[in-house]
Formats: structure tokens, C-alpha cells, sequence
């Protein structure tokens, strides 16, 4: 641990020396000056120094992929009449860099940039839900408790409070003992805030998540890693600022958002269903232009939708909400 984040974190711990889980991984991630986000530097990809890919690393195929769904979610609707907007893009150019779209403009809106949307939109992330700060909850001698995280000395160290009564969290009333629940409720506020803005259209999340019940009764060992270096760890509070921390989306939560908002939320997909279903004009045409051969770009989408691949790892959740005419 570094002598900025370790006084970084004293300062904002205050005299109690302890942080709730989702305080800690918010400064790991976006403190100023120490977070893993606020670095400049290359994070995703195969180059070394890297610690993770996404689909985008997949190159123009991934974009196309995009491009081709969100303009058949458009129901008929002109896409030159609707703005694309990637929230939560890694690169300036975003997914759509480099590719032809049908959409009249684009742009990207980075990870800790305000959020501004009007109008006619489609709104897109990829990985953006995982990356927000998340609360942990363990379930020890009959109720449910709040895990923390200590400074002592030069080591951080998780510590427990509790028990905890918070209605509206509806954690179980029961689960086994040890049992660890990860969950991110700023999630939840960022798809409010996304939802919540003056504008219409068509809102696509790919991401890797699970149900609520998913989370509640088949992950006893909570979803939350770290990754640094391509290598998925456990130990969550090694090289604070310097490792990704993320676990896994609440779907029904997000859509729940969204329905409160107004917006028509379909059901969860696998990334491989959702693209099928929705871009299969578009993956036909690749399949006859280049039947000849196994190239880049179809290496690229059987990635991305392999079941052994992207295609199952990754879920897709898409929402609507147009005007009526």
C-alpha cells in the first residue's frame, strides 16, 4: 500500500480508523490522486500492464455489433435522428470509433464525467454497473452484518458491524452461516440518474450480473475480485489504487430502476442471445462477405458470442421509452 492511499484513507476514515466496504473501494477506485480510475494509464487490452479486456477489446466487430442492435431497438425509427451516447467508455472515441453508423452524431461520456442527456438518444455502457462501489454483508450467528474495512498500522484489514436492521436493503431473512452477499447500490442511482434525464429512446447495458435470488441463494462466497495483471484474486484489499474491484450487477435491480422510471425494460439476455436476436441482419451479412475465410472479424464475433467465450459470461439488458406519436 502506498503512503498516499494509506493517508488518504486515514483522512477519510477519521478517528474510527474504518471505512464501510463501499467507502473503501470508492476511494481504491476514484479517490482523487490515488484511485485505480484516476491513473493514466493503459488498464484494458493484451498490452503489458494491462489487468482485464472487455468486449471492446474485441476491435471494430464489437462496435458493429452494437451499432447494428441498437439501431433495430429503434423500432423503424430514423437512427440519424437519434443522438449515441456511451457512457462509461474507456477510450475518446469509444465503441463506435472507427466504425460506420447510422446514428446522426456520437460521442462518450468517461468514467467520472457528468452525465448530460436531452433529447433523442441512445444510450449505451459496456462494464459500467461493475464498476461502481459496493456494499458486503455477511451473515453471522442468525443476522445479518455490514463488512468494513480497518487500517491498522500499514495493513488493511476487514472487520464486521453489526447486526444491521436495514429494511430496505430485503436482504434474507435467513441464509447460511458465512454467507456473503456483494451488491452495489450506487448502481442503482447511476441508472436512476441516467433514466431520470429529459430524453427518449433506447438504453443498452452490457454488463455480467445475476438476479437477485442468484445472489441471495447461489453465491455463498459473495461475487466481488480483483483483477491486476489478467489474474482474478480474492484478496480484495492488496494493492489498493493499483487493482480493479468489481462484482457482479444486480439486474433486477437496475431494471427496476428503470421500470420506476417510465422506461420499458426487457428482460435479461446472455450477450449471445441479445446480438443473435437483435443484430442478425448484421452477423448474416459478415457470414456471406467473408464465408471464404475465418477472418479478424469473425474470430472477433465468435468471441463475443461463444458460449465458452464472452457469449454467456456477459448478459445484455435493454430498455425503451419513446413518445407517443
Amino acid at each position: 500500500m502506498s503512503d498516499a492511499f494509506a493517508a488518504a484513507f486515514r483522512a477519510r476514515a477519521g478517528p474510527a480508523g474504518e471505512l464501510r466496504f463501499d467507502e473503501f473501494v470508492a476511494l481504491a477506485l476514484y479517490g482523487r490522486e490515488v484511485g485505480y480510475y484516476r491513473r493514466d494509464r493503459l488498464r484494458v487490452g493484451y498490452a503489458r500492464g494491462t489487468d482485464f479486456f472487455t468486449a471492446a477489446t474485441s476491435g471494430p466487430a464489437f462496435g458493429e455489433l452494437v451499432a447494428a442492435a441498437c439501431a433495430q431497438l429503434l423500432g423503424g425509427r430514423p437512427p440519424a435522428q437519434f443522438t449515441f451516447v456511451e457512457i462509461g467508455a474507456e477510450s475518446a472515441g469509444g465503441v463506435l470509433e472507427g466504425v460506420r453508423h447510422p446514428f446522426g452524431a456520437a460521442r462518450t461520456v468517461r468514467l467520472g464525467e457528468p452525465i448530460e442527456l436531452r433529447g433523442s438518444c441512445v444510450v449505451f455502457s459496456n462494464e459500467l454497473f461493475d464498476a461502481q462501489p459496493f456494499r458486503r454483508w455477511i451473515f453471522r450467528r442468525g443476522s445479518w452484518r455490514e463488512i468494513a474495512v480497518r487500517l491498522e498500522g500499514r495493513e488493511l484489514a476487514e472487520v464486521e458491524w453489526g447486526p444491521i436492521g436495514d429494511p430496505e436493503l430485503e436482504l434474507p431473512a435467513a441464509a447460511a452461516e458465512g454467507y456473503v452477499i456483494d451488491a452495489s447500490v450506487p448502481a442503482m442511482a447511476l441508472a436512476d440518474a441516467i433514466a431520470g434525464q429529459e430524453w427518449t429512446g433506447v438504453f443498452v447495458a452490457c454488463d455480467y450480473g445475476k438476479s437477485w435470488r442468484e445472489l441471495t441463494e447461489e453465491c455463498p462466497a459473495g461475487t466481488a475480485r480483483a483483477y491486476h495483471r489478467h489474474r482474478q484474486s480474492n484478496d480484495l484489499l492488496a494493492r489498493p489504487g493499483e487493482q480493479d474491484l468489481t462484482c457482479h450487477v444486480c439486474w433486477d435491480w437496475i431494471a427496476g430502476v428503470l421500470r420506476g422510471r417510465g422506461w420499458t425494460a426487457a428482460p435479461v439476455q446472455s450477450q449471445e442471445a441479445f446480438f443473435v436476436h437483435h443484430a442478425g441482419e448484421y452477423l448474416a451479412r459478415v457470414t456471406a462477405a467473408e464465408a471464404g475465410a475465418f477472418s479478424p472479424r469473425k474470430r472477433a464475433l465468435a468471441q463475443l458470442l461463444h458460449p465458452g467465450h464472452l457469449g454467456q459470461k456477459f448478459q445484455v439488458l435493454h430498455a425503451t421509452h419513446f413518445l407517443l406519436a
